[in-house]
């Protein structure tokens, strides 16, 4: 996934570009409003992720200014400004997210990854994929529809529904899990998985699909 990062900050900037990218996705950044609307015409990238205070052209007018053009890329708007008002101006303004400063990492991947999903649309009928009741796994894109949209979840929590989807009607077990959910993250502790598995019980809940823990064997989807 491409992503276009347009931050004046030189530090944020220089940070969420080497942390991004490690994350496996390609980065192009950039920091005033005029130079990030060129880059946003000239690169069509996948998603933007848009500050508001820029030199040059503010986040609002780069907006404007590329949905007058007909750019229709998702844009998720990262900023100080935390009112609402502001929250408003970027939505109307044609942003299809919002994300305020401070914020957590894996939550603005998670965010930037849904929306890049959603852009996508639900996976073609013939497209190879798995299904649990009404929860419909994409393998190609690793993207999980539920009644043709897709589930807003976690990087983790995405990463055990993937698990628990690509053999339906099998139990993994929590060993699995864990290297699939924590890979390589040896200082984690181990009961940690138990937190993103009640995480994802939750969001489940209403999609009629259980998540079912079965003692020595692991965990189990159920449709209802």
């Amino acid at each position: 996934m491409h992503l276009l990062l347009v931050e004046d900050d030189p530090s944020m900037r220089q940070t969420l570009d080497r942390a991004l990218s490690r994350r496996g996705l390609r980065v192009s950044a950039c920091e005033d409003g005029h130079e990030a609307l060129q880059a946003w015409q000239g690169l069509a990238p996948d998603v933007v992720v848009l500050d508001l205070s820029l030199p040059g052209l503010d986040g609002l007018q780069v907006l404007e200014r590329g949905r007058q053009a007909g750019l229709d890329t998702p844009v998720l708007i990262l900023t100080a400004r935390g009112t609402v008002g502001d929250r408003i101006l970027g939505l109307n303004a044609g942003a299809d997210d919002y994300l305020p400063k401070p914020f957590d990492l894996d939550e603005l991947e998670a965010r930037v990854r849904a929306l890049a999903r959603r852009r996508a649309g639900p996976p073609a009928p013939d497209a190879g994929r798995s299904a649990v009741g009404s929860l419909v796994l994409d393998k190609a894109s690793g993207a999980v529809h539920h009644e043709g949209r897709v589930l807003e979840l976690t990087p983790r929590e995405t990463a055990l529904l993937q698990a628990l989807m690509v053999r339906p009607g099998h139990a993994v077990p929590k060993e699995r899990l864990f290297e699939l959910v924590f890979p390589g993250q040896s200082e984690v502790q181990y009961e940690a998985v138990e937190v993103v598995v009640y995480r994802l019980r939750k969001k489940l809940a209403p999609t009629g699909v259980t998540l079912m823990t079965l003692r020595g064997l692991g965990y189990l989807l159920k449709a209802s």
